[in-house]
């Protein structure tokens, strides 16, 4: 398992999303419920708990906050499953109302990772140009009363 990598795609849905469309999405995130009907073989985003390689947590959840759904996924990742996440992240820019970054794919010992952009009704993965290499978090997150 070193080829591991971590997905996390943060996105909002349309809340007129066709129940089929909200079945398969239940399904991967390994709800209750959901349907498997177009050709994945088990549930993409079902894992819970702690990430063996990548740290933290794994999470997947659908919420609504009524008119529309929002998405949150960090799971890991392993280039086996490449073509079914690949199908899916589509499948979803397709569908998505955010426009911006959606998300991440970041091999388990990068520090910089591809970035998923979402425009025009499709996703993208845009390169991270690294100009500057901070130090600390105090330099990302900046002090506003400093």
């Amino acid at each position: 398992m070193a080829d591991v990598y971590e997905l996390q795609l943060t996105l909002d849905l349309p809340g007129s999303l066709p129940p089929r469309d909200l079945a398969l999405l239940r399904w991967h995130l390994g709800e209750e419920g959901g349907r498997q009907d177009d050709g994945y073989e088990y549930p993409l985003w079902a894992d819970r708990g702690p990430a063996l390689r990548i740290g933290g947590a794994l999470v997947g959840e659908l919420c609504s906050d009524g008119p529309q759904w929002a998405l949150a996924v960090r799971q890991e990742a392993h280039p086996d499953e490449f073509d079914d996440l690949r199908r899916m992240v589509l499948w979803l820019g397709a569908r998505t109302t955010t426009v911006g970054t959606v998300g991440y794919l970041r091999f388990h010992e990068s520090h910089v990772p591809d970035v998923l952009v979402a425009e025009s009704g499709a996703v993208r993965s845009a390169v991270l140009r690294v100009e500057k290499v901070l130090e600390s978090a105090t330099e990302v997150i900046p002090d506003p009363w400093a």
